[in-house]
């Protein structure tokens, strides 16, 4: 009701009901406090008076909204509520009566019972401590001492609560380091590794970039000390051997860290304050411990980390293996079919060329005219068609070039002639092939796998266009760079497909049409000439893609 919006301004929650009990009202403070109000009856039940003195076998008597609903007088009380999460929170209700309304309002004192309590608490202990201070010396040192231990086991539950949560050793470390560092007013706290009778410094704090990784030796009485796993307690002028000295005496604690009476490290702490150390050396030895597994665990998982990479390398190295040999056998396979289909062909073309040069030199002595031209005809077109035969069988045994495995230098532009000769089933009628040729010298390169290349994403073009449309082919070279650009006006690729295109496997190809491995082999094959493929389309207008290589 627009009429009530002005209690959206009060800090307050409010909420109206009328006559009949139902909510009118509810202001922003109230939706946000009671989100999960879903009806009075419900809420009415979830709060209750602080302190109830009523004795009523009605349960609604003992509920402060029932109360302020049937109070003929305006209402107020002091109340509690349970959210849905259990969470108890402290209210002051006032209701008001007005009209045919009941408007209420909530003033949360959640904090203010809560301070009231705490200092409830504080009052009641500082009095009992008072009596126990007053009542027995002997008292307050049981206290002091159960303090000092309620305080070690704190400080070794905190720093073991990070060791077990964190695999990170930094983390670990530096944890450790800061709780160590602050009880004991350290101004310096390190951990340093021990290796071949010498520590390193791994972790400082505070931190100090220059001085990681520093290698140091203690004194004879420190070393022996530390590898009998006792806690080395000095006040010493120099920190360790061949160390600058300080400008006063400063108090070094060295707590060696074993793992398995191995010793794989020492904590360090140095501090101005002077100060015996007997029950902090419990929480030293605690914490050394549990240092140790800690250490351990984490240079373990590491190097499981290291190893499960090494393992995903392999793998991604197996795979590209296993693509190189189905390449590797699907030219050889191919190279034997070219040839044994070459030969096969060669040998009846060689007889129908051999049975056409005959035919040619009777027609001139055939004595009807008419019939001689129309021999004459069909003989020259029975030539070409034995020469366009013979073409393409050397322009197949040029593709797959087995015996071409070694780079060579190649003109580009004659393999994308040769390759499009090979392809021309796929555009005749159907596609115009558009050739922008630049000027390019001669390059080294494997040109049989190069030709693969150009086929594979030449015939992607022509499968990529629906009905008829054009193929762009252009080539530059600058910057001892080589550049080849084949664009198709075919109907293009998603962009969340794009970076998929590459991968072995994938096709959007339907079954039996396509294996998904044309793009990834060329892929690799630009990658063995030390190239580059790249691919730009847009959906409807077509797809370029463009491949460089570095000429040496």
């Amino acid at each position: 009701m627009k009429k009530f919006d002005i209690f959206n301004r009060f800090r307050d929650a409010v909420i109206i009901v009328n006559n009949s009990g139902d909510v009118v009202y509810k202001n922003n403070k109230f939706k946000r406090w009671f989100s999960e109000f879903s009806g009075l009856k419900k809420f009415s039940h979830n709060v209750n008076f602080d302190i109830c003195p009523l004795e009523s076998d009605n349960i609604r008597n003992y509920s402060p909204i029932y109360n302020a609903l049937i109070s003929k007088e305006d209402f107020s009380a002091r109340i509690s509520y349970q959210n849905e999460n259990g969470e108890l929170k402290y209210y002051d209700l006032f209701a008001a009566k007005r009209w045919r309304y009941t408007i209420m309002f909530f003033s949360d004192i959640s904090a203010e019972t809560e301070l009231n309590s705490i200092e409830n608490q504080n009052k009641k202990l500082k009095e009992k401590i008072n009596i126990l201070e007053k009542q027995n010396e002997d008292l307050m040192k049981i206290k002091q001492k159960a303090q000092s231990q309620a305080i070690r086991i704190a400080l070794i539950n905190k720093v073991s609560n990070t060791i077990r949560e964190s695999m990170d050793l930094s983390v670990i470390l530096v944890s450790a380091l800061k709780e160590l560092s602050a009880m004991f007013g350290a101004f310096k706290t390190y951990y340093a590794s021990y290796s071949e009778k010498k520590f390193s410094i791994e972790e400082v704090y505070p931190s100090k970039n220059s001085e990681l990784k520093k290698e140091f030796e203690f004194d004879e009485e420190t070393a022996e000390t530390i590898l009998s796993q006792r806690i080395s307690i000095q006040y010493i002028l120099k920190e360790f051997k061949n160390a600058s000295p300080f400008k006063q005496p400063v108090m070094r604690i060295a707590v060696p860290v074993f793992h398995l009476q191995n010793l794989i490290g020492v904590i360090v702490l140095l501090s101005y304050n002077k100060r015996e150390l007997n029950e902090e050396l419990e929480i030293l030895e605690a914490i050394s411990a549990q240092l140790g597994n800690a250490i351990i665990r984490a240079e373990l998982y590491n190097k499981n980390i290291q190893t499960v990479h090494q393992l995903q390398n392999a793998l991604k190295e197996l795979k590209e293996t296993q693509l190189h040999l189905i390449n590797s056998e699907k030219m050889a396979s191919l190279g034997q079919l070219v040839a044994g289909v070459a030969h096969e062909i060669n040998t009846p073309v060689a007889s129908i060329k051999s049975n056409n040069a005959i035919l040619s030199k009777f027609i001139p002595r055939i004595q009807d005219a008419e019939i001689s031209s129309i021999l004459a005809d069909i003989n020259e077109i029975d030539r070409e068609a034995i020469q366009r035969i013979s073409n393409m069988v050397t322009s197949l045994k040029k593709f797959v070039r087995l015996d071409e495995a070694d780079l060579q230098e190649a003109d580009i532009n004659k393999e994308l002639e040769l390759t499009l000769d090979l392809i021309r089933h796929e555009t005749k009628n159907r596609i115009e092939v558009e050739k922008h040729f630049g000027d390019i010298p001669l390059i080294k390169c494997y040109p049989n796998m190069l030709n693969q290349v150009f086929t594979n994403v030449l015939v992607n073009a022509c499968q990529a266009i629906e009905g008829c449309g054009k193929i762009i082919i252009t080539t530059s070279y600058e910057a001892k760079t080589l550049t080849v650009s084949i664009k198709d006006t075919g109907k293009g690729i998603e962009k969340s497909e794009i970076n998929k295109i590459f991968t072995a496997g994938y096709t959007t190809k339907g079954v039996g049409v396509g294996t998904g491995l044309g793009l990834a082999i060329s892929a690799k094959i630009i990658e063995k000439h030390k190239g580059e493929i790249i691919v730009n389309s847009e959906v409807g207008k077509g797809t370029e893609f463009v491949i460089t290589i570095r000429s040496e």
